[in-house]
């Protein structure tokens, strides 16, 4: 395996201390301006907590495991490729931000179902204006850092990109404009009379529907699990990533970090390419 360490905070005291822990006669090698990597290392605890410490990026790397090896890269979308949850914005413009972040925050945590959660968060927006929606997109939505450098090495690498989101088919495809994406599923919201009813059109873009969509693309493009890639922040994403060959917990609710191969929490999206490229 082996180590990769990034993040603005590193300095060269840093990687001299992570490099005597190591016990190693092996340089570390330098990939991006704050990443570097160390070949041939098993992993150690010792490491993993000086980085946590230290607010650096650590992860033990399989060696298969190089960027020209994928050929799919599955997302999610809220508080992953983007910055904000686009629900709680929306409830926002109806002054009910508080009542529904708490809902998205259980969920995310894994402690209500996600279906149940959104249909109660959804409930509380009836009656309010489409005009609101884009609102959100034109005054609060950004891509999260490192996000457009990731989707580049991606489309460098000839691997396809899905945003597969429990959010809305508006966000949804205007990320996938933004970015340049293949592909993107949501949710839709119900809305008649220029407002929304409160409902959602047809199936819940849920957990379960984000691993089949992951498989259902990886098999159309006649690709293998190994050569799959899911990134995501929340429980929901769990069997998304589960289903992939590499999952990447992005700045992620502790239940997902602990159930991913890897975890990003100092680093922009542009970290996971540090990741799979030595």
């Amino acid at each position: 395996m082996r180590l990769v360490v990034q993040g603005s905070a590193i300095s060269i005291s840093h990687l001299t201390h992570i490099h005597r822990l190591c016990n190693t006669s092996v340089q570390f090698v330098q990939i991006a301006q704050h990443a570097y990597y160390l070949a041939n290392q098993p992993p150690l605890p010792s490491v993993q907590q000086f980085c946590a410490d230290q607010h650096i990026d650590c992860a033990y790397v399989d060696d298969k495991q190089h960027i020209n090896n994928f050929g799919l890269c599955v997302m999610d979308m809220d508080s992953t490729l983007i910055n904000i949850e686009c629900i709680d914005e929306i409830a926002d413009m109806m002054n009910l931000k508080p009542q529904v972040s708490a809902i998205t925050e259980s969920a995310m945590r894994g402690e209500i179902d996600f279906a149940t959660s959104l249909k109660q968060r959804v409930a509380l927006l009836k009656g309010l204006d489409e005009s609101a929606l884009q609102r959100v997109i034109d005054e609060r939505l950004k891509l999260n850092p490192g996000a457009l450098e990731w989707i580049a090495a991606c489309k460098v690498n000839h691997i396809k990109t899905m945003v597969v989101s429990g959010g809305f088919t508006l966000f949804a495809n205007h990320v996938q404009k933004l970015l340049g994406l293949d592909y993107a599923v949501a949710n839709t919201f119900e809305v008649i009379s220029g407002k929304l009813t409160g409902q959602i059109l047809g199936d819940i873009v849920d957990a379960d529907r984000k691993a089949q969509e992951l498989v259902k693309l990886r098999d159309d493009l006649g690709l293998t699990p190994d050569q799959t890639i899911a990134i995501g922040d929340g429980a929901n994403d769990l069997k998304m990533m589960s289903a992939a060959g590499v999952g990447v917990a992005y700045h992620a609710k502790p239940i997902v970090q602990q159930q991913t191969n890897y975890a990003l929490n100092f680093v922009g999206l542009d970290g996971i390419a540090n990741l799979l490229i030595t």
